[in-house]
């Protein structure tokens, strides 16, 4: 979605802030990951629900045919009610709740998660109470480190999630004695926004090593779920709007030794929404201060909170300016002195009412806005209803 693709004269008419949506862009992600992932026999691709839930999203994602990652109760209501399939949903979270596990088992969900023995305790509980027999993979923290920024891993044993290694006879062992859950996988997951293929090849190893182990025990594991993570170019969102997954579905093509038999499970997010989606925010004012020129937004982090939480870097474009370059600090309304987008950066010459596109904002955007200052929620607009 380059610069000049944008409909400005269509954005300008629509109360500010928003989300925008490139469908076309989606839709071509998509058809990029069904094309490369189908190449490989047994590679299952979930979406992460918590990167968008936008109602319209989850519909084109389901159209396109690819599963359900989700990681609470509510996920699941969303991903049903866009027509997921329940045997494609996956429930994964590290503190599940009674009726979110319920809603999972209403719902005949493919498999939780389970990130513990009391959490495999409760499962199998709950659903001896309905009859049912609950299909479960067990999270490994495979202790593998990631080139991320440090909130964002997930893989290490000193994070919250996942049973330690030296656990998983014992998870597996327990499941067995339990007559209302049924081990059927092992999943896992190193972290998000991850570019290194390296990282990618270090799970594989790890997995390898574990499956081995586990065939000296007799024992088959059905499915191997290895999360997502795979990162996105957020410096070049115009010239680089689809990630590699061609590189990313062969490494682990080449380098996971799946069984005869075995599916290969994905749960990417950022990867498939977050180039289409950019958040459009109106200048209010141009503030000279001592040491640099702010540009005063209408957008604020309760609209994206991404570069306030992490210190997270997207493009910023100004789409209705044409002017010679000047150097802004992009800044919103809020009254915190971390309501900052981006310091020191290149726009055209912005003026009062100028349309700023915050890039590559489709993932952890929309769903994780606020209404800190009692603001109102931004809205979701797809491309193709304007």
């Amino acid at each position: 979605m380059a610069k000049g693709k944008f409909p400005v004269e269509k954005l300008q008419s629509i109360e500010t802030p928003f989300y925008y949506y490139d469908v076309e862009l989606l839709r071509q992600t998509l058809r990029t990951i069904n094309d490369e992932a189908g190449k490989h026999e047994g590679f299952v691709v979930h979406y992460a629900v918590k990167a968008n839930a936008n109602p319209r999203i989850l519909r084109i994602i389901r159209e396109a045919g690819l599963g359900a990652d989700c990681v609470s109760g509510g996920e699941i209501e969303a991903s049903v009610k866009a027509g997921f399939p329940a045997g494609k949903i996956v429930y994964a979270g590290v503190g599940k709740s009674d009726w979110e596990i319920n809603t999972g088992l209403d719902n005949d969900i493919f498999c939780f998660n389970v990130e513990s023995i009391p959490e495999l305790e409760v499962i199998n509980e709950l659903a001896a109470s309905k009859g049912k027999i609950a299909r479960v993979a067990f999270r490994l923290n495979p202790n593998v480190g990631a080139h991320t920024h440090a909130n964002i891993t997930t893989g290490l044993a000193e994070n919250k999630f996942g049973i330690a290694m030296r656990d998983m006879l014992t998870v597996i062992a327990e499941a067995d004695k339990l007559t209302n859950v049924k081990f059927v996988g092992l999943h896992f997951h190193i972290g998000s926004q991850i570019l290194d293929m390296g990282d990618f090849e270090a799970l594989c190893n790890r997995v390898n090593e574990l499956q081995d182990e586990l065939e000296r025990h007799r024992i088959r594991v059905e499915h191997i779920n290895v999360g997502g993570g795979l990162g996105i170019d957020y410096e070049h969102p115009n010239r680089l709007a689809i990630p590699d997954f061609k590189d990313y579905f062969n490494t682990y093509a080449k380098k996971l030794k799946l069984r005869n038999g075995q599916t290969l499970h994905f749960e990417l997010g950022r990867a498939v929404v977050a180039q289409c989606g950019s958040l459009i925010t109106r200048t209010l004012y141009i503030k000279e201060g001592a040491q640099k020129k702010f540009a005063i937004v209408d957008a604020g982090f309760t609209d994206l909170i991404r570069p306030a939480l992490y210190q997270a870097y997207h493009k910023i474009e100004n789409v209705t300016s044409e002017e010679p370059n000047e150097t802004y600090d992009v800044v919103g309304p809020i009254c915190e002195s971390t309501d900052v987008f981006a310091k020191q950066i290149d726009l055209n010459r912005t003026h009062r009412g100028d349309l700023l596109a915050i890039r590559s904002a489709g993932a952890y955007g929309e769903i994780m806005a606020s209404q800190y200052n009692c603001r109102r929620l931004p809205i979701g607009y797809m491309s193709d209803d304007l």
